[in-house]
């Protein structure tokens, strides 16, 4: 799942680099960070995120590494999930990255550069480094964009720490969340959820279980007005999971405000700006002790500027093939695309399976014949030691993989969560071996899910 984060301004915050001294990698895949040339594969994968990584890992062995090329311009690949537990202090920002060239397949061609524009019409797409690369078969995994610069007042902000602000959904700001929990003395802490698609629709309130949890751990909870400002009409989207949620929040005495969405922070003054959903022009002021946000999201602007997207600048791609709707040779996964699920890690594994069977019918010539149901998870982390995990399907139903309720907090979902999905993210799903957990399902439920 890349992501690309666009700033108007570039304070110091968003200049850093991120690159991991002192780390040898073997280079066994070959790569190319500058040229003035054409090249072309069999497949070409846009974006080394989750899902470009693991496809790329399923059509090396289906085609051979020297058929299978990825463009992606990051030096390092993150497991985000883990953020959540990043901005709580339990781990470390480090332990979620690893160096790109530690996951792409060992022999696939790494084109270090981001992608600039895709003609499916001629099949060939031009990177930034003046590379045009052609292809017989393309697949779209380049994630969303952050639009953090669409909430007026924070792109001016050069230290977020100072100003007791941290978001979850980038590695410059995730750690920044656990100085502000840290440094919390009295008063709001506010978390946001924007007015727009996201990915991991859950991390918003996870973190602010996790916040009231440790308030609580270090006596200052009695002192603390723990805030949930959604823009949504709901606290979550399933109902099964929604109302295990509504119960905990009200055990635990936080605030939630629906339809609120966050379009102004004022640093100077700890003040953060929502407009009210439900009466447009109407806004609210809340002054802040610590405020988690959640930025704005949106489509890639290289698929937004394309004949591949859909009219919201999605990319258009069948809800059960993953195919194209109207180029028969490009593939979709992940949050680039518009398939009507939520966007999470688990969902792109879930793809990951069903586009290596697409592309193996399409490969030879006949049609697709697995269908993908819209199976996507949230593990609702909701204290240092429990979990809800959701798991639902397109039509928003749960689709659970353990005979038992989910929707109950468990200490063994938060450990599933915490240290076995980690080991899976890397040694699984990257080497493109895990596809989701359907086939256990099926075992769990004695084939009748």
């Amino acid at each position: 799942m890349t992501t690309v984060t666009v700033m108007h301004r570039q304070p110091a915050l968003w200049r850093q680099c991120h690159r991991t001294a002192g780390i040898g990698i073997c280079r066994l895949h070959t790569s190319s960070s500058s040229a003035s040339s054409k090249e072309h594969y069999k497949v070409l994968v846009l974006g080394g995120g989750t899902g470009g990584i693991a496809m790329s890992a399923r059509m090396k062995r289906k085609l051979g590494a020297e058929n299978v090329a990825v463009v992606e311009t990051s030096e390092m690949h993150y497991y985000q999930p883990i953020w959540t537990l990043v901005g709580a202090g339990v781990k470390s920002a480090a332990s979620s990255g690893r160096p790109t060239a530690s996951v792409i397949p060992p022999g696939v061609k790494w084109v270090k550069s981001n992608v600039r524009e895709i003609d499916p019409d001629t099949n060939t797409v031009r990177t930034d480094n003046g590379m045009e690369i052609s292809y017989q078969y393309l697949i779209v995994a380049l994630g969303l964009q952050l639009h953090y610069e669409k909430i007026k007042g924070l792109p001016e902000i050069d230290d977020w720490e100072e100003f007791k602000i941290g978001s979850n959904y980038s590695v410059l700001t995730v750690e920044k969340t656990w100085r502000a929990l840290q440094n919390f003395k009295e008063g709001n802490a506010i978390f946001s959820f924007p007015n727009t698609p996201v990915k991991c629709a859950g991390a918003p309130q996870k973190i602010m279980y996790l916040t009231d949890a440790y308030l609580r751990k270090t006596g200052k909870r009695a002192t603390a007005n723990v805030m949930y400002n959604t823009s949504l009409p709901v606290l979550f989207g399933i109902k099964k999971y929604a109302d295990a949620l509504w119960e905990i929040v009200k055990n635990r005495d936080i605030q939630v405000n629906l339809r609120h969405n966050l379009v102004e922070v004022r640093a100077n003054k700890q003040e953060a700006v929502f407009e009210n959903l439900d009466n447009p022009g109407e806004t609210e002021v809340f002054e802040y002790e610590m405020l988690h946000v959640t930025p704005p999201m949106g489509p890639n602007p290289v698929i937004k500027g394309s004949s591949l997207a859909d009219e919201g600048g999605w990319l258009d791609v069948n809800k059960e093939t993953l195919q194209h709707n109207k180029y028969p040779n490009v593939f979709g996964i992940g949050d680039c695309t518009n398939l009507p699920t939520a966007k999470t890690a688990a969902a792109v594994a879930a793809q990951s399976s069903i586009l290596d069977r697409t592309i193996s019918k399409v490969l030879k010539n006949e049609m697709p014949d697995t269908k993908y149901d819209g199976y996507t998870s949230c593990p609702l982390v909701t204290s240092y030691s429990k979990v809800i995990l959701a798991e639902f399907d397109y039509s928003g139903q749960p689709l659970e993989t353990f005979p038992i309720d989910q929707s109950k907090e468990r200490w063994t979902m938060y450990h599933m969560k915490a240290d076995v999905m980690p080991h899976l993210y890397w040694h699984g799903l990257l080497k493109g071996f895990w596809g989701g957990p359907g086939p256990i399902r099926k075992i769990m439920h004695l084939g009748m899910k």
